[in-house]
């Protein structure tokens, strides 16, 4: 979708960055987490799809919380009452005199408080990821002792902008290198180590329990089970407090709601604001793919030995994801002994492609490649669609060190110096019609 525009309210002296999309008949206010960055989270395809599907149902108001992302920044750390007047300040700059908040992590503590100050302006609470303390306390002993508090505070600040943490908020995608650089350029726009230092000093003094039992909006509280970052019988215990809280407890183990089985958490806040839910509807875009595969694989692994045949596979994947690196591809998923791979234009993609080759070539081993333009279906993490199949399919017709292309590619790539070789119309398995194929001869 049309990204939204970005507008600023006036929240007191601080301007508030905030975006609307969607039309739908009631208002859906998104209160951020630790931090947040209006523009840039579109970037990641899987941020952007639940932020649409949001918009599907709703119309959608999102800000970013004052000293992080757009909004006004670098002025020292916040109290939960100066968040609530921002999220008071957007909605009446908007026109919005009831919504539905859904509050994530640290939002959910802010839209619990808004909820209990200005019952009259929220029509439904949902609380993904949240909690009410941080801290240890006698009667909150699955907190966190302020010690560990500050050194984890630490921790991140001292690495902040490389992607730390990614493992602990998102594990399912850990070893995805292409997240990892979005969450690592998202971290560098979305806040300093100063502002997280600021953010995460307030973390051992917030307390909302005592305004958990004046809510009085029909709430909803969802939280992963293996939730690395906030633990579960957080979520529990906010939703014990809520009068009439109804709980529910997903599988999973990332923090971000965007990652891992998105569509869950997604499927349930639909149905708890509409009353039904959406199938996952896929996402569909035009795209370049990439599918590579070392070829006699099962060959070169017998006559290798086990230990040996890994230790090449390692090294092989580090060159290739050093390649997509290089080429701004996106490592969808591995195969074994290959990879599937997108990109924005063809180019890129056979580029990425020749230096795949000659990387394998120096390790030894021969791949095929084939590349393909044409229109995938995103649903989630996972990618498919025909175009996906015809570019697996025309790898599996080339040769040791060759890379292969259909026909939607030379045209669009003309004036780019890169020469093919026509290889006529062949069968592709399981494809109807004959397919034009041209081998790339030379960049």
């Amino acid at each position: 979708m049309e990204r939204p525009e970005i507008h600023y309210s006036k929240s007191g002296e601080v301007s508030i960055a905030y975006s609307v999309h969607g039309d739908g008949p009631f208002d859906l206010v998104v209160v951020p987490g630790f931090v947040s960055h209006l523009e840039f989270a579109w970037e990641d395809p899987a941020f952007a799809r639940v932020l649409a599907r949001f918009g599907s149902f709703a119309r959608v108001i999102v800000f970013d919380k004052r000293g992080t992302g757009l909004s006004d920044r670098g002025i020292g750390a916040a109290s939960l009452e100066e968040y609530v007047s921002d999220v008071r300040s957007v909605m009446d700059s908007v026109g919005s005199e009831q919504a539905a908040l859904l509050g994530i992590s640290e939002g959910g503590s802010i839209a619990a408080l808004f909820a209990a100050t200005h019952p009259e302006r929220v029509r439904a609470l949902v609380i993904y990821g949240g909690w009410a303390r941080v801290a240890w306390a006698p009667d909150y002993p699955f907190g966190i002792q302020k010690e560990d508090l500050e050194s984890g505070a630490n921790f991140i600040a001292d690495r902040w902008g490389t992607g730390v943490g990614l493992s602990a908020w998102a594990p399912s995608a850990a070893k995805d290198h292409r997240m990892r650089q979005w969450w690592a350029q998202f971290q560098r726009l979305a806040a300093s180590p100063r502002d997280v230092r600021e953010i995460m000093s307030l973390y051992g003094s917030i307390d909302v329990r005592q305004a958990l039992p004046t809510i009085t909006a029909s709430t909803l509280v969802l939280h992963r089970k293996g939730d690395l970052i906030v633990t579960v019988e957080a979520g529990r215990y906010l939703a014990s407090r809520i009068p009439g809280a109804k709980y529910v407890e997903l599988a999973g183990a990332d923090h971000f709601p965007w990652t891992d089985d998105a569509d869950s958490v997604l499927g349930e806040v639909e149905e708890f604001l509409t009353g039904m839910r959406q199938g996952p509807e896929p996402t569909r875009r035009l795209a370049t793919v990439l599918f590579t595969d070392i070829v006699g694989s099962t060959e070169r692994m017998s006559e290798m030995g086990d230990r040996k045949w890994r230790d090449l596979l390692e090294r092989h994947d580090a060159m290739v994801r050093r390649a997509l690196s290089r080429f701004s591809g996106q490592e969808v998923n591995t195969t074994g002994d290959g990879f599937l791979a997108l990109f924005d234009g063809p180019s890129a993609a056979i580029r990425c492609a020749d230096a795949i080759r000659g990387g394998a070539s120096g390790l030894g081993c021969g791949v095929r490649i084939g590349v393909h333009t044409g229109e995938i279906e995103e649903i989630g993490q996972d990618v498919g669609g025909l175009a996906v199949n015809i570019a697996r399919r025309v790898a599996d017709l080339a040769g040791g060190g060759e890379i292969w292309v259909s026909g939607t590619v030379p045209g669009l790539v003309v004036g780019s110096g890169i020469d093919f070789k026509e290889l006529g119309s062949r069968t592709l398995k399981g494809i109807s019609g004959d397919w034009p194929l041209f081998s790339v001869e030379s960049l």
